[in-house]
C-alpha cells in the first residue's frame, strides 16, 4: 500500500509543481505579457490559508479520508483545465477569480495527503518514521520534474499542453486517493471524537461523530467553524507545533525569494535566465539525496531520536540560510562566479530537504490524533501564503539586484532560526509533559 501512496503522491505533487509554470508560460504565450500568468499563480497560491483549515476538518472527520482527496484532485484539475482554456478568451479578472477557487483544494496535495500516512504506514513507529522521510522526498522529486517537464512540453507542444499534462498527472493519482484505507477505531482511535486529544476547554461542545446528525444547516456550519478553531489552537497551543509552524512559516518566505532571484541571478551571471532555472534544478536534487540519506539511517542518530527531529528542523534552516547567503556573495562583482551559485543552490536544496522531513515528524509526533489532518493542512496552507507573500516581495528587490532578495532570503532564514530555538512563548506541549521534556 505505502508504494501506490508513493506512485500516486509523486504523480500528484509533479502536476501541482507543473500547475504554475504551466500557466505562467500559458498566459505569457496568449499575451506576450507575464502579468496575467502571475496575477494567475498568486491566485492559485494566495487562497490556501482559507482552503487548508477547512479541508483539514472534513479529512478528519471523513471515514474514507481518500475519496475526499480524489475529489480534491478532480476539483483542482478541472480548475486548471478551465483556467487554462479561458486564457485569451475570458477577461483576465475572471481567470484570477477562479483561479483563487481552484487553489482552495491546494492544501490537499501537500499536507491532505500526508496526514493520511498513519492509515498507510500502520501503527509502527519505525515504520511511519521511514515513510515521512520517503514521503518528504516526493516533494523533491516534483520540484525536480515539475519545472523541467513543463519546459519540455512548452517547447515542444505549447504552454497549453503544459496545463493538460499537469492536470493528466493530478488525475493519474485519482484511483489510489479514492481507495485509501478506511479509518476505524483500530487504526484511528479517536475516531469517534476529533478533538479528543484536547484539553476539556479547548474541544467544541455538542458536535457529533458525523456531520449528517446535526438538526441543522447552521448546526453544522458552526460545528465545522468550531472543529476549524479547535485545529488551530492544536497548533498554536502547542509549545512545540506552534514553534515549528511560525518558524517553517518565516523560512518559506525566505524560500520564495530565492525561487525568484534564482532566474535573475542566472541572467546577471551569464547572460541567461535559463541557467538561474538550473539552479532551483540543482536545489531540489540536492533535496532530494538529502532527504534519501536521512530515509537510509532512518531519521537522526540518537538514542531517542523523537527530540533529535527539532534540532534537525533548526539545523537545516541554519543551512539554506547559509546557501543563500553564498548565493548573494557569489552574484556581486567582487566574485561574480556561476559555480558558486551552484554551489550555493545546492547548500539551499541539502537544508530544505531535512528541514520538510524533520517538521512533518514533528507534526506526527505532536499532532492529537484526531486533528492530524488538520494540523497538516492548516501548515501546508500557511507555508504556501508565505511563500506567496515572498514571492511578490522578491519581485521589486529582484528588479535592482538578485543579491539584494537573497541576502533578504538569508536573513528571513536566521530570523526563523531564531523562532525555532525559542524556548517561551508557546504552551507546553501534551508529548512534553507526558515525558518530561521541557
Amino acid at each position: 500500500m505505502l508504494t501506490r501512496y508513493m506512485a500516486a503522491v509523486v504523480a500528484a505533487r509533479t502536476g501541482d509543481e507543473m500547475s504554475g509554470p504551466a500557466l505562467l508560460v500559458a498566459g505569457l504565450a496568449a499575451t506576450g505579457s507575464p502579468l496575467l500568468g502571475a496575477s494567475l499563480l498568486a491566485g492559485l497560491t494566495v487562497s490556501a490559508a482559507v482552503g487548508g483549515p477547512l479541508l483539514g476538518v472534513l479529512l478528519d472527520r471523513a471515514r474514507r479520508p481518500g475519496r475526499l482527496l480524489a475529489c480534491c484532485l478532480l476539483g483542482y484539475a478541472t480548475g486548471l483545465l478551465l483556467v487554462a482554456g479561458g486564457v485569451g478568451r475570458v477577461p483576465g479578472t475572471a481567470l484570477v477569480a477562479l483561479a483563487v477557487v481552484t487553489g482552495l483544494a491546494g492544501p490537499a496535495l501537500t499536507g491532505g495527503w500526508t496526514g493520511q500516512l498513519p492509515l498507510v504506514s500502520g501503527p509502527d513507529r519505525g515504520r511511519l518514521a521511514r515513510a515521512t522521510a520517503l514521503d518528504a522526498m516526493t516533494y523533491n522529486v516534483a520540484g525536480l520534474a515539475g519545472p523541467a517537464a513543463v519546459g519540455v512540453v512548452a517547447a515542444v507542444a505549447g504552454g497549453p499542453a503544459a496545463v493538460l499534462v499537469s492536470a493528466a498527472l493530478l488525475l493519474t493519482a485519482l484511483p489510489a486517493a479514492w481507495t485509501l484505507p478506511t479509518r476505524t477505531p483500530r487504526n484511528h482511535p479517536t475516531h469517534a471524537h476529533p478533538t479528543s486529544d484536547l484539553p476539556a476547554g479547548n474541544r467544541p461542545n455538542g458536535e457529533r461523530r458525523r456531520f449528517g446528525g446535526l438538526s441543522s444547516p447552521v448546526r453544522a456550519a458552526g460545528a465545522v467553524a468550531r472543529e476549524m478553531a479547535a485545529g488551530v489552537r492544536a497548533v498554536l497551543g502547542n509549545r512545540v507545533l506552534g514553534r515549528a509552524t511560525a518558524g517553517s512559516m518565516v523560512s518559506c518566505a525566505g524560500a520564495g525569494m530565492f525561487v525568484v532571484s534564482a532566474p535573475v541571478l542566472g541572467l546577471e551571471l551569464t547572460g541567461d535566465s535559463s541557467r538561474g532555472t538550473l539552479l532551483l534544478a540543482v536545489t531540489a536534487a540536492a533535496g532530494l539525496a538529502a532527504n534519501g540519506l536521512l530515509a537510509w539511517r532512518g531519521g537522526p542518530r540518537r538514542r531517542n531520536p523523537s527530540p533529535a527531529w527539532d534540532a534537525t528542523l533548526a539545523w537545516s534552516t541554519a543551512l539554506v540560510g547559509a546557501g543563500m547567503a553564498l548565493a548573494a556573495m557569489a552574484g556581486t562583482a567582487l566574485v561574480g562566479a556561476y559555480w558558486i551559485a551552484v554551489v550555493a543552490a545546492g547548500l539551499v536544496g541539502a537544508g530544505e530537504g531535512p528541514q520538510l522531513t524533520a517538521l512533518f515528524a514533528v507534526r506526527q509526533r505532536e499532532a492529537p490524533a484526531g486533528l492530524r489532518s488538520q494540523v497538516f493542512t492548516t501548515g501546508a496552507s500557511l507555508k504556501i501564503t508565505s511563500f506567496a507573500v515572498g514571492s511578490a516581495l522578491a519581485g521589486p528587490l529582484s528588479t535592482q539586484s538578485a543579491t539584494a532578495a537573497l541576502l533578504t532570503g538569508a536573513a528571513l532564514q536566521a530570523v526563523a532560526i531564531y523562532v525555532l530555538l525559542r524556548r517561551r512563548g508557546w504552551r507546553a506541549s501534551a508529548g512534553d509533559a507526558g515525558t518530561g521534556r521541557r
